[in-house]
């Protein structure tokens, strides 16, 4: 994942095989942006969750940092999973609280064929 491009590459080897425009942190405080290194999808994932915190979910959440906290996921949503427009129209700017935001068919995609232990590396 590009943070200056916000874009995610899907790779096979050194091919390309998939680009998807991205929202990654905001990066104005230590806790609004996105680690950059490498890391590896962990085993948790789902189909939804919701921060009561920041009153935000998202659909289709694959964890790769501390088990939880930084994911990749669909653009934000109400609790009643509706896409908040005002969030979903930053994609392809710095967005999040440090997570990686997706359209929504792409935060499914990574959900149904990303396995655990993928490599992801962030820069």
């Amino acid at each position: 994942m590009d943070v200056k491009e916000q874009k995610a590459y899907i790779k096979e080897g050194s091919k390309t095989i998939y680009t998807m425009i991205v929202s990654s942190g905001l990066d104005q405080t230590k806790d609004d942006a996105t680690p950059k290194g490498t890391f590896h999808i962990e085993p948790e994932r789902g189909e939804w969750f919701f921060s009561e915190g920041y009153q935000e979910g998202a659909e289709y959440w694959v964890s790769w940092k501390n088990h939880g906290e930084f994911l990749f996921h669909s653009v934000p949503m109400t609790k009643d999973k509706k896409v908040i427009e005002k969030e979903a129209q930053k994609l392809g700017g710095k967005a999040s609280h440090g997570c990686i935001r997706l359209t929504i068919p792409d935060a499914k995609w990574i959900y149904e064929n990303i396995p655990e232990h993928t490599k992801v590396v962030i820069s």
